[in-house]
């Protein structure tokens, strides 16, 4: 078997499919993007192709080490994710050649479904109750929310309050119990992290996401000895490399590579090894379509320290498209009580519905995120 063709197809709300064929007449699917960044790594894919087009499909480790190897320059956001929805494609390919799921090449399941959670947004503290509410409404036992908007290094106390008040009113409809994970998004600095953290402990948080950005790793285990919950981080790296240093550094208790970003199934089914053995748990980065939620499940099959699994189901970024628009069979993704089941399909469990991706991919997206400024006009970190 050998790989004929490589195709992205970018697709509305801000995402990019990849289709690798063969002479086989079996393509794989996957999901290679930054958000934001879409036709860069569509264009880091086509170049990647270089080394891919008349190559056996079979022999992904091979083919993962030459594109990260080959190249002078390696790693970051752009030629990870390049080679994350690559990885994807070769993984789906290998399954459905030989009729099996991905986890079960991976040395079978230790887990048949994994809770998720529902991120939930709003302007006002009543809307993300509102919001909260609807989710536990729908089954989930999880959710996660915005713990700020912009916040200067040190900032006035009153949007502390504002912070407060909005897990409050979280906290009030959907009780004790519900998991709450609040994720500062990088937007906080030190100083005020440390303030945040201090008036969050009465509500019982799930875990704390992004207190700082993992620029200042340093920061970590000093914000761990206060931190009233634990604390997760990973989305914005990309290697076991970047992994290595956060393990070392100490602090984080959860580890959020995503696997469109972070090489891959591949790569973070290693990043996910290597957790274990710190006895620190995972828990996927998921914000994004079908393909990349099917690839996140079949590391989540065979990871013993994986937890809980992020999805976009009715995330804010879908007003065009949602999770479900681009598969054939809605009901894959079986969210019953909390959980999602793992896809028994071959390869990545999923039949992506091509004639809707293409149809979509006339239409194409160029999202960006928000641009945002303090009030002294400097930019602030969104």
């Amino acid at each position: 078997m050998k790989i004929i063709r490589l195709t992205t197809f970018l697709v509305p709300p801000r995402w990019c499919f990849l289709r690798i064929d063969t002479d086989a007449g079996i393509s794989g699917w996957g999901e290679p993007v930054v958000e934001g960044r879409a036709h860069t790594v569509a264009a880091a894919v086509d170049e990647l192709s270089d080394y891919l087009i008349g190559k056996d499909p079979h022999h992904i480790e091979d083919l993962w080490s030459v594109m990260y190897r080959a190249g002078f320059y390696r790693g970051g956001p752009i030629l990870m994710s390049a080679i994350a929805g690559i990885d994807q494609a070769l993984w789906d390919i290998k399954g459905k050649d030989l009729g099996r799921p991905v986890y079960d090449l991976l040395g079978g399941p230790v887990r048949d479904r994994i809770r998720v959670y529902s991120w939930i947004g709003g302007d006002r503290p009543a809307d993300t109750a509102r919001a909260a509410m609807e989710a536990v409404a729908r089954g989930f036992t999880a959710v996660k929310m915005n713990a700020t908007e912009e916040m200067q290094y040190v900032d006035s106390f009153d949007k502390v309050e504002r912070v407060l008040a909005n897990v409050q009113a979280v906290r009030d409809a959907v009780g004790p119990h519900v998991g709450l994970g609040l994720d500062f998004h990088g937007r906080v600095h030190k100083p005020m992290a440390k303030v945040l953290m201090r008036e969050l402990e009465p509500y019982k948080l799930m875990f704390i996401e992004e207190p700082v950005l993992s620029e200042y790793l340093e920061c970590i285990p000093e914000l761990a000895s206060i931190s009233p919950a634990p604390i997760a981080l990973g989305e914005r790296l990309y290697s076991r490399y970047d992994f290595k240093r956060v393990l070392e550094t100490g602090g984080v208790d959860i580890l959020q590579p995503d696997p469109s970003h972070a090489g891959g199934i591949t790569e973070t089914r290693k990043i996910a090894a290597m957790a274990e053995a710190y006895d620190v748990a995972i828990a996927l980065h998921c914000p994004l379509g079908p393909i990349a939620l099917a690839a996140n499940l079949q590391i989540d099959a065979v990871s013993h320290n994986a937890f809980i699994q992020e999805q976009s189901l009715g995330i804010h970024y879908n007003a065009s498209n949602d999770l479900l628009d681009y598969v054939s069979d809605r009901s894959v993704f079986a969210y019953q009580d909390g959980y999602v089941t793992m896809p028994t399909g071959p390869g990545l469990g999923i039949t992506v519905n091509e004639e809707y991706v293409a149809e979509r991919a006339a239409e194409g997206h160029r999202w960006r995120n928000p641009l945002w400024r303090h009030a002294d006009g400097s930019v602030a970190e969104w």
